[in-house]
C-alpha cells in the first residue's frame, strides 16, 4: 500500500493505493482519495494524516516520538552506490578479475584498487588518509583493508609482465597495460571509430627519490627543475573517452614519445588507421619524417616562431582566409575563426586566426612598448635584464632603444596559430579537430588539480606506476559520468556533484534489538545522477533484520 498523487483536470489529489496480483499480472486498486492537494496543504492535513498513520508502525512511532533510547551511526552511501555501478559498466571490475585469475593474495585487490580509485575522485589528500577515510563510508568489501593493503594493490597494477612484447625503449609492459587493454576490447563498442586519437604529456614531480628508474631530472612542466619527475601520457577518443595512459622516466623529451605511442596503439588496441592530434612540443622533423613512412595520419601544431619556413614564408603567403566562426557577442558563442591554407615544400600547413585573440594581443604589446618607452626616458637599465621586455630592446653599447623591426615582426604573430597536417580534411575540418585537443589538456588538469596524483611519495616503480594508474581509473569514471549526465541534459560543476553525493548518508537506528535504516534526502544533482547512471535509491525508512 502506498500514496500517490494523481492528476484530474487542473487540480491534484492525494490518494491511497494498493498493488494486487490478478492473473498473474499487478494491477492498482484506489482504496481512498484523501482530497485535493492544495486544500490539504491548506490546512496541514497531510501532517496530520502522517502523524495519525505513524501509530501503525511502532518503528516509526520510535523516531517520531524521540522518547525511546536509541543508538545511532551514519555513513556515506552516494559515491559508493554511483561509482560501483559504473566501475562494474565500464568493465574496470572484471578486467582486473582476469589479471587475478591464477593470483593468490591474502586480501581483495581488486576491492582495494575500488578503494583507493573511489579515495581519489572525492578527496585531495595522501593515499595514506584512505584508511581513515574510508571510516565514513559505506563500501562494500572494504571493511577489513589495510594501508599495506592499498599499497600492494598499487604494485600489482605496475607489475613489470614477462612477456615484453610491444613495450616501448622507455618503459616496460606492466599489468596496468592488460587492464585497459581488456576494458577496450569488452566495451569497444562505447569508443568512437578512433578515426582520430588526441595525445599529449605532462609532467608529474616526485618528493622522495622517484624510484628506480622513473624519476630523473628533465623539463619539468610544474616548474619544479630542482625534482625528479616522471612524464606522463594519455590518449584519448574524440568523444572524450580515456583509452590508456603511459609513463616515462622524467628526462623523456616530449618528441621521442610521439611515435612509440602511435606504434603503441596499433599494437596493443588493434587500431591500423587513425589520425594522431598532438600538440607543438612533439614535433621534430624526425618525428614528421616517421610519421610519413609509417603512414600514419597526422595533425600537429607548430612552434611557429621558431620555425624559419613558416615566419618566412608560410605567415607572409598571401590570399584570402576563410571564415569558420564569426565574432558573436554572447559568452557562449565559439571563438572567432579564420583559416587558410599554404603550401609549402610539399607540407601542408593550415594558418588560424582569432581576430578577437590578435586585437588583445597587439593591445598587451602597446602597453609594453609604451611602458619601456617611459622607463627608458629615466634611464632604468633594470629593463635590459627583463626577459619579456629585452625582446623589444635594441641594445648597443651604454645604450637601449626600442627595436621596431622587432615590434613589427611580431605583429604577424597576432591571435595566430599554425598547424601542419598530412590528412586530407579540409582546412576548417583540421583546426576544429585541434581545437578539442583541450580535451585532453583538460584530461591533466582533472588528473593533477582535481585528483591529487602529484606529488608522488612512492619509491618503487612499480607502486609509482599503479599510483598513477589508479588516478587514470579514477579519471575514466568521472568522464563515464560527465557523458551520461551530458546525455541525460545536465551539466554539473564537479566539485557540486561531489559534495552532493557525499550528503547522501545511511542513518542506522538500534532500539530493543530492532535495527531501522534511514536515508536522507538528495540534495542538489544527486537524484539527477542516481536517474542518469540509472541507480534506485535505498528505501527512506527500512526495517534491517
Amino acid at each position: 500500500m502506498f500514496a500517490r498523487v494523481k492528476k484530474s483536470g487542473k487540480y491534484q489529489y492525494l490518494q491511497i493505493v494498493e498493488n494486487r496480483k490478478e492473473k498473474g499480472k499487478v494491477k492498482q486498486r484506489v482504496i481512498s482519495t484523501i482530497g485535493r492537494m492544495d486544500q490539504l496543504h491548506e490546512k496541514d492535513r497531510v501532517q496530520t494524516l502522517i502523524r495519525s498513520l505513524s501509530r501503525f508502525s511502532e518503528m516509526a512511532l520510535m523516531i517520531l516520538s524521540g522518547q525511546s533510547d536509541v543508538n545511532a551511526d551514519s555513513v556515506t552511501i552516494g559515491p559508493s552506490l554511483i561509482f560501483e555501478r559504473l566501475w562494474k559498466q565500464t568493465g574496470i571490475q572484471s578486467a582486473i578479475n582476469k589479471m587475478l585469475l591464477g593470483r593468490r593474495f591474502d586480501f581483495d585487490v581488486e576491492r582495494a584498487i575500488f578503494l583507493t580509485v573511489l579515495h581519489r575522485l572525492m578527496v585531495s589528500g595522501s593515499d595514506r588518509f584512505c584508511e581513515r577515510w574510508r571510516r565514513d563510508y559505506d563500501i562494500q568489501g572494504t571493511k577489513d583493508l589495510e594501508l599495506h593493503h592499498l599499497y600492494r594493490a598499487m604494485g600489482f597494477l605496475g607489475e613489470v609482465l614477462d612477456d615484453q612484447s610491444g613495450a616501448t625503449p622507455f618503459a616496460p609492459r606492466c599489468t596496468k597495460d592488460l587492464i585497459e587493454e581488456e576494458i577496450f576490447a569488452t566495451k569497444r563498442h562505447l569508443f568512437s571509430e578512433l578515426e582520430l586519437v588526441f595525445f599529449d604529456t605532462t609532467s608529474i614531480y616526485f618528493e622522495g627519490r622517484g624510484g628506480k628508474t622513473i624519476g630523473q631530472r628533465g623539463f619539468s612542466k610544474d616548474h619544479r627543475p630542482d625534482l625528479k619527475q616522471m612524464v606522463v601520457g594519455a590518449v584519448i577518443d574524440d568523444t572524450g573517452r580515456p583509452i590508456c595512459c603511459e609513463m616515462w622516466p622524467g628526462n623523456t623529451t616530449d618528441v621521442k614519445t610521439l611515435i612509440p605511442i602511435t606504434e603503441r596503439m596499433r599494437e596493443r588496441f588493434g587500431i591500423r588507421r587513425f589520425c594522431i592530434v598532438a600538440d607543438r612540443g612533439m614535433i621534430s622533423q624526425n618525428t614528421l619524417k616517421a610519421l610519413q613512412e609509417e603512414n600514419i595520419p597526422y595533425i600537429l601544431g607548430t612552434r611557429m616562431r621558431r620555425v624559419k619556413a613558416i615566419k618566412t614564408e608560410v605567415l607572409s603567403r598571401g590570399g584570402r582566409y576563410r571564415e569558420v566562426y564569426p565574432e558573436g557577442i554572447k559568452s557562449k558563442d565559439p571563438s572567432p575563426l579564420k583559416v587558410k591554407e599554404v603550401l609549402h615544400n610539399d607540407r601542408r600547413y593550415i594558418v588560424c586566426l582569432n581576430s578577437r585573440q590578435a586585437r588583445k594581443d597587439a593591445a598587451d604589446r602597446k602597453a609594453i612598448i609604451g611602458a619601456l618607452e617611459d622607463q627608458l626616458k629615466r634611464g632604468a637599465k633594470s629593463l635590459v635584464g627583463n626577459k619579456g621586455y629585452r625582446r623589444y630592446l635594441k641594445i648597443t653599447k651604454g645604450s637601449a632603444r626600442i627595436d621596431t623591426d622587432k615590434v613589427k615582426s611580431e605583429s604577424r604573430f597576432d591571435g595566430k596559430w599554425v598547424l601542419t597536417t598530412n590528412t586530407d580534411l579540409s582546412a576548417t575540418q583540421v583546426a576544429l579537430k585541434y581545437k578539442e585537443l583541450w580535451q585532453v589538456e583538460r584530461v591533466f588538469r582533472d588528473v593533477k588539480s582535481l585528483l591529487e596524483t602529484r606529488p608522488i611519495y612512492h619509491q618503487r616503480d612499480e607502486n609509482i606506476r599503479g599510483h598513477v594508474f589508479c588516478s587514470f581509473l579514477a579519471l575514466v569514471l568521472r568522464k563515464e559520468l560527465d557523458k551520461r549526465l551530458n546525455d541525460a541534459g545536465h551539466i554539473f560543476e564537479w566539485s557540486d556533484i561531489k559534495q552532493d553525493l557525499k550528503a547522501l548518508k545511511r542513518i542506522t537506528v538500534e532500539e530493543n534489538n530492532k535495527r531501522m535504516a534511514i536515508r536522507t534526502q538528495c540534495q542538489g544533482s544527486c537524484g539527477k545522477i542516481f536517474q542518469a547512471v540509472r541507480v534506485a535509491l535505498p528505501p527512506t525508512i527500512r526495517e534491517i533484520t
